[in-house]
């Protein structure tokens, strides 16, 4: 069985990291790499709030 989307391995990573810093700059990668990281904690944060179930306050109870 095949899958369906085949991930870089070894030698690919350094020729895709290669690519990016000829295209971007090394004085970017470091910006980029923030905001990636950023985006991906927004993400996860709306993720989380999607599957939590909404807060249910307590009752009261007749004094």
């Amino acid at each position: 069985m095949v899958p369906l989307l085949a991930l870089p391995e070894g030698g690919e990573w350094v020729v895709i990291l290669i690519i990016v810093v000829l295209l971007f700059g090394a004085k970017k990668l470091p910006e980029l790499t923030r905001s990636a990281a950023q985006a991906m904690k927004e993400f996860k944060k709306i993720q989380n709030e999607d599957d939590t179930p909404a807060a249910v306050e307590p009752q009261q109870k007749p004094s």
